[in-house]
């Protein structure tokens, strides 16, 4: 990079639960700089979840929790171009990167479901990621599968295109 690194902005917990991870989600799913709907709709998806979810006998923050967990992905393919042919790469996920994903697609597919309002969509795919099913969760599966099929192009993680590191030098002795 040329510019220096832009400085790590600190997040504020939320006004009911008191979790920055729940302020980072919100701020994933704001459009258009609305935040208090966004908030609106995370809550209000909180309280479907906890009528939904009364057996569990977990708090609704918990099952978010633990459905973020079951979609976060450890492993992703990266496409490295090497001489004439692409490569799918597989490649560990920073800690920051595999939050994101997770909530990333926890958001994405809870927009494409079937439903009255995005806390039902939002509500119901929180549910399915919580039972190890759903969109969400098998777009994970499908990245684990991925990096497995392609696990023999994993030399290629560290492999210098620039071939700056093999060039060899010859001496000639006098």
């Amino acid at each position: 990079m040329r510019k220096a690194k832009p400085k790590k902005r600190i997040l504020l917990p939320d006004p009911k639960f008191g979790d920055v991870l729940v302020t980072r989600f919100v701020n994933n799913l704001m459009l258009d700089g609305k935040k208090s709907i966004a908030y609106s709709i995370f809550y209000d998806a909180m309280e479907i979840l906890g009528e939904k979810m009364k057996d569990a006998d977990k708090a609704p923050l918990d099952i978010w929790k633990k459905a973020l967990e079951n979609i976060t992905p450890q492993v992703e393919v990266k496409s490295r171009r090497v001489g004439g042919a692409t490569f799918q790469v597989p490649t560990e996920v920073r800690p920051e990167r595999k939050v994101s994903i997770a909530m990333r697609n926890l958001i994405l597919y809870s927009k494409k479901r079937a439903g009255r309002s995005m806390a039902e969509k939002m509500a119901a795919e929180i549910q399915a990621a919580y039972n190890e099913e759903g969109a969400a969760f098998k777009r994970k599966e499908e990245m684990h599968r991925m990096a497995d099929a392609n696990k023999a192009f994993a030399h290629f993680r560290f492999w210098n295109t620039a071939y700056s590191s093999t060039f060899l030098c010859v001496i000639q002795v006098p």
